[in-house]
């Protein structure tokens, strides 16, 4: 991988990272499209989400810091009770990054996959944008008063969905927006939470492969490595702060009619 292809790929990371069209499945189309052989590791991949999630820190530090303040408070208080909540909802994806990691590294090397994940990603998005009803229409968990705007039986279908989403092309943020729409949460809440529960799970992959040496032994150098991850928390910067009010307030619609383009394209020249 040069260092241009690297940057390209990057930017890509970032800027499709938070909306929901699937950015690991952009990153194995961008590779596709410069005719990038798929690298038996995954290590660009975690280092330029880590990048993303690094950008997600960034931007939601504020939120970040009152709940480690009142996490560590070791009250029942709401902060405490989100962060309990965000525990709740990696445990689909813990059990899936330990048993099931190998086949998942398999689905990284055909675009064809990419294609059908991005099928189902339409689906869901249109379903879910269908079904939530109208936007003043007050939500399930609004209507239940969950504190923190979501329950604990919320957070765990969400966390199963987001396990399902390590399918390249079936995208992270609109597979678990749209779970969290069908069982009642609210988008604003939704949105918030999708971002920030990926943290843990990327970062603790990146640190994994960190102790365990798989960054020296990578395919790939350290130049293209170090301006992957640049580019991609630069552009995560800027889309974080932009492309999270687009996902509140736009229909997930439009993004179900761009993923089928995207997947139709695949078929078609892939």
């Amino acid at each position: 991988m040069e260092w241009f292809e690297a940057v390209i790929l990057g930017l890509v990371q970032g800027l499709t990272e938070f909306l929901p069209v699937s950015s690991s499945g952009h990153l194995i189309i961008g590779k596709d499209l410069l005719g990038i052989e798929s690298a038996d590791d995954l290590v660009f991949e975690v280092l330029v989400h880590a990048a993303t999630v690094l950008s997600t820190i960034v931007v939601f530090r504020k939120q970040l810091w009152d709940l480690l303040k009142g996490f560590f408070r070791f009250k029942n208080n709401d902060q405490t009770d989100y962060v309990l909540k965000i525990c709740v909802s990696m445990i689909p994806v813990f059990i899936v990054g330990v048993f099931f990691k190998d086949f998942v590294e398999g689905l990284f090397k055909s675009v064809f996959v990419v294609g059908v994940a991005l099928v189902c990603t339409s689906f869901l998005l249109f379903f879910s944008d269908m079904a939530s009803g109208p936007r003043r229409q007050a939500s399930l968990s609004e209507r239940k008063g969950y504190r923190n705007g979501i329950s604990y039986w919320q957070a765990f279908i969400v966390g199963l969905s987001q396990a399902v989403a390590v399918v390249p092309g079936l995208s992270r943020s609109g597979t678990t927006i749209s779970t969290g729409l069908l069982c009642g949460v609210r988008r604003d809440v939704m949105a918030q939470f999708s971002f920030l529960m990926v943290l843990v799970p990327i970062l603790g992959e990146t640190f994994l492969q960190l102790v365990g040496g798989e960054m020296g032994a990578s395919s790939i150098g350290a130049v293209p490595l170090v301006l992957g991850f640049l580019a991609a928390f630069v552009s995560g910067l800027f889309a974080c702060k932009v492309m999270i009010a687009l996902v509140k307030r736009a229909r997930l619609s439009w993004f179900a009619l761009y993923c089928a383009v995207v997947a139709l394209l695949i078929f078609i020249f892939a």
